[in-house]
């Protein structure tokens, strides 16, 4: 049924909730799997009004983004799967991490995504919005909402 999964990880105990999920399903279904982490450096460009270092700060998000995936591909490997990992950049500061998702799930090509979802509602939702909202909208394929 699903032979390629794709799973997005953010190192929030919900994420975390989904790469289990997706472990499972591409351990049982003998799927390849893929782990991606979103660094989202669009907002980075208000550093000069700040007067933040913006070069520092992205590196340390990149290499952050790394060691969460090296985490993820090590407990894949120990849960008997052979993960495939990437970071994925934001390619304009107008993108939203929604669409790199998406985007990513499509040219991989993946046949399932898998998201954790933090169940916010009402304003904070409002407010916050929400990525696995926006990759359910955006996905051509079928989205696999794992619930804190």
């Amino acid at each position: 049924m699903y032979t390629r999964i794709l799973v997005a990880i953010d190192g929030s105990p919900h994420s975390e909730r989904a790469r289990t999920h997706a472990l499972g399903l591409a351990r049982g279904l003998a799927a390849a799997l893929r782990i991606v982490h979103v660094v989202d450096t669009g907002w980075l460009g208000v550093g000069m009004e700040l007067a933040i270092d913006t070069a520092e700060l992205g590196r340390a998000r990149r290499e952050a983004g790394g060691q969460l995936l090296a985490g993820a591909q090590a407990a894949a490997r120990a849960a008997g799967v052979e993960a495939e990992v990437r970071l994925l950049e934001m390619a304009t500061p107008a993108e939203h991490v929604a669409a790199r998702i998406a985007g990513e799930a499509a040219d991989w090509p993946a046949d399932l995504v898998v998201l954790g979802t933090h169940g916010r509602r009402g304003l904070e939702r409002m407010l916050l919005g929400s990525v696995a909202e926006g990759v359910a909208r955006l996905s051509a394929v079928p989205v696999l909402l794992v619930p804190s």
